[in-house]
Formats: structure tokens, C-alpha cells, sequence
């Protein structure tokens, strides 16, 4: 090899030999697996539930689950009261960035928070 050419390492080999990359790539390997492990909510039967940009029918539809449909919940928050098949209740559910249902149409098997609340 001439002076004026370098070998370029892949990223692997990069990231093993620099402090702190290695630590760092397993915490993103982790977090991709906690993700991929969330558990998932059924939609109640029989119905396509509207999901909203925020909490509430006021806030706009971005989407319309269809039959059949099961959800990851990554947080939940207070918002306006509705009443659905699993009740009524002023919890809603965030299922994806920026996305909401109302918790009264997910079977969660319970009345209050089963993720941590929104921020």
C-alpha cells in the first residue's frame, strides 16, 4: 500500500475498538428488542376504530384501524371522555408517534393505565 492510501475499517470494526460505541450499539440493540417484544392490544370486535393526531374527536383522524386489528400501547394520557364498548373513560392510548385511540375501544383487561403516561 502507498503512503498516500488508507485501509477504511467496516463500522463493526470501528465501533469495537472506539470506548463506549460498543455499550451504546447493545443499548439500541436492546431497546429494538423491547420494541419488537411490546405487547399487543385487540381492537374490540367488530369495529375500525379512528386514530387521532391527540386525544380526543376533536383532534384529526390520521388513520382508520381496520377489523381485527391488535395495537402495541407506548403510553397513555387524559383527553376527552368517550364511551366505547369496553365503557366509558377519558384515557386515551398512544399507539404510534402521534397517533391516539380511545382506551374504550382496546381490551386492555383493565380501567386504568397499563403503559406509563404521556409526557
Amino acid at each position: 500500500m502507498g503512503a498516500d492510501e488508507q485501509t477504511i475499517e467496516p463500522p463493526a470494526e470501528r465501533a469495537a475498538e472506539t470506548p463506549g460505541t460498543a455499550a451504546t450499539a447493545a443499548g439500541a440493540t436492546t431497546a429494538a428488542a423491547a420494541a419488537a417484544s411490546l405487547h399487543k392490544y385487540p381492537i374490540a370486535p367488530g369495529y375500525r376504530v379512528n386514530v387521532r393526531s391527540g386525544p380526543g374527536t376533536n383532534y384529526r383522524i390520521v388513520r382508520t384501524l381496520p377489523l381485527g386489528m391488535k395495537v402495541p400501547i407506548y403510553c397513555q394520557k387524559p383527553g376527552e371522555r368517550v364511551t366505547g364498548p369496553y365503557g366509558t373513560s377519558n384515557l386515551w392510548c398512544n399507539i404510534a408517534n402521534g397517533q391516539f385511540i380511545s382506551d374504550t375501544y382496546v381490551y386492555t383487561g383493565s380501567d386504568g393505565y397499563v403503559a406509563p403516561r404521556c409526557d
